[in-house]
């Protein structure tokens, strides 16, 4: 309600003005009226005619007022008026920007130069349906950052809503995978010598021995042989 109300105050104010600033358009004065003695023409180009303003006709009684189209205004028709006056003092408002006809009704007078043509202009006061704001009345608002807008910047890592982004699985495989290097042979540090090949002299010896083992047998039963056949 309370915008509505604003709105039908603001129109009123509106009508105020108009009302304030409307002239009043006495036809044909100061020095003439509306009459066959007047230069209704020369009265017409010299008077600037705007929304809100007021035509006034004033008449004896062997007079009247018709308004009518453009056709019955140049051919000073009068017997198809828009509208027709006959009071003596007819006010007329104009109400908006277009040009209109009036010619008076009695017989040979329109043909005398009882006829004017009224050109009304738009009013400066009359509300003009509401725009965008142009660019140039927009207000302009700076992106640079002002000096001290950059020192009360605080970096991400200190922003109490900062959450740091999980490491990516590619980079995480691509660190934790170990790097292989070729294998240089240290001569600081001999390599250890094989169990078999420490074991290979004990097998020969032993091989050895059971040879000639066998053999101090094979001796001792052949002469225990040949003493049992004597």
């Amino acid at each position: 309600m309370g915008v509505l109300e604003n709105i039908i105050r603001v129109s009123f104010v509106a009508i105020l003005i108009k009302l304030a600033m409307a002239t009043n358009h006495i036809v044909g004065g100061p020095n003439g009226g509306w009459d066959t003695n007047s230069n209704l023409q020369s009265w017409a180009s010299s008077q600037i005619f705007s929304v809100g303003d007021n035509l006034i006709f004033q008449y004896p009684p062997n007079h009247n007022v018709a308004e009518v189209t453009k056709a019955d205004y140049d051919s000073c028709q009068p017997t198809n008026p828009i509208q027709s006056y006959n009071d003596g003092s007819t006010t007329i408002p104009l109400t908006s920007p277009k040009k209109r006809y009036f010619i008076c009704g009695t017989p040979g007078h329109c043909s005398q130069g009882m006829k004017v043509e009224i050109d009304t202009l738009a009013s400066a006061t009359s509300p003009a349906p509401s725009a965008a704001p142009s660019p140039a009345d927009s207000p302009v608002i700076s992106i640079i950052p002002s000096p001290a807008s950059e020192e009360s910047t605080t970096s991400p890592a200190e922003s109490p809503e900062y959450i740091p982004a999980a490491p990516s699985p590619l980079l995480e495989t691509h660190i934790e995978s170990p790097t292989l290097s070729p294998v240089i042979p240290s001569t600081e540090f001999p390599a250890a010598a094989s169990p078999l090949a420490q074991h290979s002299p004990d097998l020969s010896v032993s091989s050895t021995r059971k040879g000639n083992l066998h053999t101090s047998i094979a001796i001792v039963l052949s002469l225990l042989m040949m003493l049992m056949a004597f």
